[in-house]
């Protein structure tokens, strides 16, 4: 790899290392220590249902996955990988954090529409070749990315918790397109567009338009359809809601 693309989670890894490569940096280290003291006195202090501790420690866990685990040097090698650990960070991640502190973040402010398009920006941006390619390049802006895609995924998955099941179906099927789109978008580009994965997937045999074709079409169906799924689960329980509302309307 260009000695200019050596992102947070280090060289791309060949083949032959890449399950060595576990990330041991000590502030993210310290970070997961913490973090998981804190959780273990909010089960000593029953601050948190056990719904939400549950949520809390599988966003945890995912986040060893994700950080620690040598997923992270893939990622370095994959842009498919990268995109995997996105998906990760806004469809798992996010919402298990919005469930699990929702008793904290219950003053923050998130209208609906506004939070949906702060994610959707926040997304579109850092898959963008420019400032895809700026992250990889600094660990400062590699954290910047992953905050924000966090921060802004969090904060759309508590605003559509607080809506209603109509408002809250509407945003997450325009979730749905937009990242449907930008998949398609990555999938039919004629050429290799991310600079850091230019040579880092030529050691596996695989050419960097195919692993951004890859990319594109995982960001395109697994990534859509899960927002689609959420969309069809809320409508679903709404259309339950309604059918009980009606039989205890009708008359004896």
């Amino acid at each position: 790899m260009d000695g200019r693309w050596i992102p947070y989670c280090g060289e791309a890894p060949g083949p032959d290392a890449w399950l060595s490569r576990w990330n041991l940096d000590p502030v993210l280290g310290t970070g997961l220590v913490l973090l998981a003291l804190a959780l273990w006195r909010l089960s000593a202090a029953r601050a948190a249902t056990s719904g939400q501790l549950r949520c809390l420690r599988c966003a945890w866990a995912l986040t060893v996955l994700l950080y620690v685990s040598p997923l992270c040097a893939l990622s370095s090698a994959f842009f498919t990988v990268r995109v995997i650990h996105h998906i990760a960070l806004v469809l798992a991640i996010a919402p298990l954090v919005a469930i699990g502190l929702e008793r904290w973040l219950r003053r923050l402010p998130t209208p609906l529409w506004a939070c949906t398009a702060l994610a959707a920006v926040a997304f579109w941006t850092w898959h963008a070749p420019a400032p895809y390619a700026a992250a990889l390049a600094s660990v400062t802006l590699y954290a910047l990315m992953q905050l924000t895609l966090l921060a802004s995924a969090t904060a759309f998955w508590v605003a559509v918790r607080r809506s209603g099941a109509v408002a809250a179906t509407g945003a997450i099927l325009a979730t749905t397109v937009l990242m449907g789109l930008l998949g398609a978008l990555i999938t039919f580009a004629a050429r290799p567009l991310y600079a850091p994965h230019f040579a880092s997937t030529l050691s596996w045999g695989v050419s960097p338009l195919q692993d951004q074709q890859l990319a594109g079409i995982v960001m395109w169906a697994p990534g859509s359809m899960a927002y689609l799924a959420a969309a069809m689960w809320i409508g679903w329980r709404w259309m339950g809601a309604e059918r009980a509302r009606g039989l205890r309307a009708e008359p004896a």
